[in-house]
C-alpha cells in the first residue's frame, strides 16, 4: 500500500503522543508504589544492576563466567518474587510497574516484521478517514435515526411494493455490508430521486466503517472531478495526495454521480476511479440521481458495465423527506 507522507506523519505523531501517554503513567505508578513501598525501588535499582552485571560477565567470559551468571539468576528470582510480593500488598500484579504499551506486537514501535504494524495502519487510517467529516456534519448519523415511517406503507402507483418495504429492505443490507465490512466487501449502488435518504444512509455507514478502524473517504462527483484535473493540470500536490487516498482507502463514498458537468475530463477521472477501485478490490459506494438508461446516455459503455456488473443495486424509492418534513 501506497502512503501519504502527511498523513502518515501525522499518524506516528500520535503514536508518539500514545507512547509518552504510557510513559507518565508508568513514572505516575512508579513515584506512587516507591513511596508507599521504598523497597520497591531497591529491587529495581538492584534488577537493573544485575543487567548490567549480566552483560559484562557475558562478553568478558572466564572460567567462572557461568557460576556467576547462575548466581545472579538465582539473585534475580529472589528478587523477582519479593516485587511481587511487595505489589501484592498494595493491591497491584506483579507487572504493574513494567512498560506500559498499547500494542503487544510492536511495542508502540509502529514497525511489525518489516513493515506498518496494525496499529500505525488504524491511526493513519484516522487520519485518512478526516474526509468524512463533510459526510458527519450532523453527528447523528446512525441506522438507528433512519426513519422508516416517512415512507408510504402503500405502494406507489404503479407498484406492487410500498417505498417503505422497499426501504426496511435497503436499510437492512446497508446495516449488513457496515457490520461485516472487510477489505474486499463489494461494492454498492445507492440509486433513487432527491430527498431518500442515500446520503445520510452513506454517512450511517461510513460512520460504522470508520469506527472498525478502516480508511473512508467522502466526496461529491464533481469535486472528485476538481481533484483529478487539478493533479492532472496544476500539478498540485494537494490535489495529488487526495486522488491517492480515493484510489487507496478502503471505502470509497462518491455521492451525486451525474451532478458534475459532462467532460471528456469527467469521464475520465470517474472511468480511472471507479476501475481502478474495482480491480484492487476496494470497495465504493456511489449514490445517483441518475437511472441506469439516464446513465448509459451520460457515460461510456465501459463506466455503465462496471457499475452495472460490479455494483449492488439498492433502489431508494418514495417521496422527497425534506418536502415531507416541512
Amino acid at each position: 500500500m501506497s502512503y501519504d507522507g502527511k498523513l502518515l506523519a501525522r499518524a506516528r505523531d500520535e503514536l508518539d503522543r500514545i507512547r509518552e501517554k504510557n510513559a507518565a503513567e508508568r513514572t505516575r505508578r512508579m513515584t506512587e508504589a516507591y513511596a508507599l513501598r521504598p523497597e520497591l525501588r531497591l529491587c529495581d535499582d538492584r534488577m537493573r544492576e544485575q543487567m548490567t552485571e549480566l552483560v559484562r560477565l557475558t562478553l568478558s567470559g572466564g572460567e567462572d563466567a557461568a557460576a556467576k551468571i547462575e548466581a545472579l539468576r538465582e539473585e534475580n528470582l529472589a528478587l523477582q518474587r519479593r516485587r511481587g510480593e511487595l505489589l501484592a500488598q498494595l493491591g497491584h500484579t506483579s507487572d504493574w510497574l513494567d512498560e506500559i504499551v498499547s500494542c503487544e506486537k510492536c511495542r508502540d514501535s509502529g514497525i511489525y516484521r518489516g513493515g506498518v504494524c496494525d496499529c500505525l495502519q488504524r491511526l493513519y487510517n484516522a487520519e485518512l478517514t478526516r474526509d468524512v467529516g463533510v459526510l458527519l456534519k450532523n453527528g447523528d448519523e446512525s441506522f438507528e435515526k433512519f426513519n422508516l415511517t416517512l415512507y408510504d406503507d402503500r405502494p406507489l402507483p404503479g407498484g406492487s411494493v410500498s417505498p417503505r418495504e422497499t426501504m426496511k429492505k435497503v436499510l437492512s443490507s446497508a446495516k449488513d455490508f457496515a457490520d461485516s465490512f472487510s477489505v474486499g466487501a463489494g461494492s454498492l449502488l445507492f440509486q433513487g430521486g432527491t430527498g431518500l435518504g442515500k446520503t445520510f444512509l452513506s454517512a450511517c455507514i461510513a460512520r460504522e466503517v470508520a469506527e472498525k478502524g478502516f480508511s473512508v473517504c467522502y466526496d461529491t462527483a464533481a469535486s472528485v472531478v476538481g481533484s483529478f484535473e487539478a493533479q492532472k493540470f496544476s500539478r498540485d500536490e494537494s490535489a495529488d495526495a487526495r486522488v491517492k487516498r480515493m484510489l487507496s482507502c478502503d471505502l470509497m463514498i462518491l455521492d451525486d454521480l451525474g451532478t458534475e458537468m459532462p467532460t471528456p475530463m469527467a469521464e475520465s477521472a470517474l472511468y480511472t476511479l471507479i476501475n481502478t477501485r474495482l480491480v484492487e478490490g476496494r470497495s465504493t459506494i456511489i449514490s445517483t440521481n441518475l437511472s441506469f438508461g439516464e446513465m448509459e446516455k451520460r457515460y461510456s459503455g465501459q463506466v455503465c458495465s462496471r457499475i452495472r456488473g460490479e455494483y449492488r443495486l439498492l433502489p431508494f424509492i418514495g417521496r422527497d423527506i425534506r418536502q415531507i418534513k416541512r
